[in-house]
């Protein structure tokens, strides 16, 4: 033991791709089994990349997943993994809604361009703005004439509209900033262009319209933000949404949990069984 701790040449030498490349045996190692030699590199460590795949489609900048457990993986577990490039799978451990419910909320959390906004029609009131922002953490409310995505763009409610009407019932026509005055982005426009539209606006939300003056999407200011500080997060190329997925057990009614999973937006599905069998 100690001529081999103290002589290192005495010590066996192998590469990385020896260690898990080339191990035909297939042994497991522990921590314990390998110990890491310092060497020169040649090469800077931005050149260094971790990327991998979780599947044949999905890659993780940072090769991290965070575990299904109840005591684990939430929406808040999910939104910090993707963001910092891994990914994060939302527990079972919910009613089949409440799970989805998860998944959507990291959808919602940040995305380059929100195609499923959340609408109000002119005829909502304050009481309804404050359920939004009580329920799901933002103000900036676009206003259509159906209530919905899609409909016509007819204002816009932010938190300073609602801020200082004590009236919890009056009607939304009375106190959103209407359509004429709002900055607008046209459909087609890119994340560039709608930075500058936002920083000359002032504003803190872009709606998209397309030229019937019908709602497609809407941009964030915090969502540009967020897409500066987090280069590495995990997002799916076109929408900018963050990537997440869910865990389901093997039990029959699995299958209608993995629907609803699916209908909410969840990027990959794990069967997660304590048995095995």
């Amino acid at each position: 033991f100690h001529s081999i701790l103290y002589n290192p040449v005495l010590l066996p030498r192998w590469s990385a791709k020896d260690i898990f490349t080339g191990n035909t045996s297939r042994m497991a190692y522990t921590y314990d089994d390998l110990i890491l030699l310092p060497a020169h590199i040649h090469f800077s460590v931005n050149d260094v990349s971790i990327k991998s795949k979780l599947t044949k489609k999905i890659s993780l900048n940072v090769p991290f997943v965070s575990s299904p457990m109840d005591t684990v993986t939430e929406a808040p577990m999910a939104i910090s993994m993707a963001l910092n490039g891994g990914i994060g799978i939302i527990h079972s451990n919910f009613s089949d809604e409440d799970q989805a419910d998860e998944v959507r909320k990291v959808k919602r959390y940040k995305n380059g361009f929100i195609t499923d906004p959340i609408c109000l029609s002119p005829e909502n009131t304050v009481e309804d703005v404050a359920n939004i922002k009580r329920t799901l953490g933002y103000s900036g409310i676009p206003i259509t004439d159906t209530g919905k995505m899609g409909g016509r763009l007819v204002g816009i409610v932010s938190n300073r509209d609602a801020s200082f009407v004590d009236d919890r019932t009056m009607k939304i026509l009375d106190f959103m900033t209407s359509r004429d005055e709002i900055s607008v982005a046209r459909e087609g426009v890119s994340l560039a262009t709608a930075n500058d539209l936002l920083r000359k606006s002032k504003k803190g939300k872009l709606p998209v319209v397309n030229d019937a003056d019908e709602l497609v999407a809407l941009i964030a200011r915090t969502d540009l933000q967020k897409n500066r500080e987090f280069p590495l997060a995990t997002k799916e190329d076109v929408s900018k949404q963050l990537l997440v997925g869910a865990a389901i057990g093997t039990r029959p009614d699995d299958r209608v949990r993995a629907q609803k999973l699916v209908d909410a937006g969840v990027d990959v599905i794990v069967v997660d069984s304590s048995q095995g069998d």
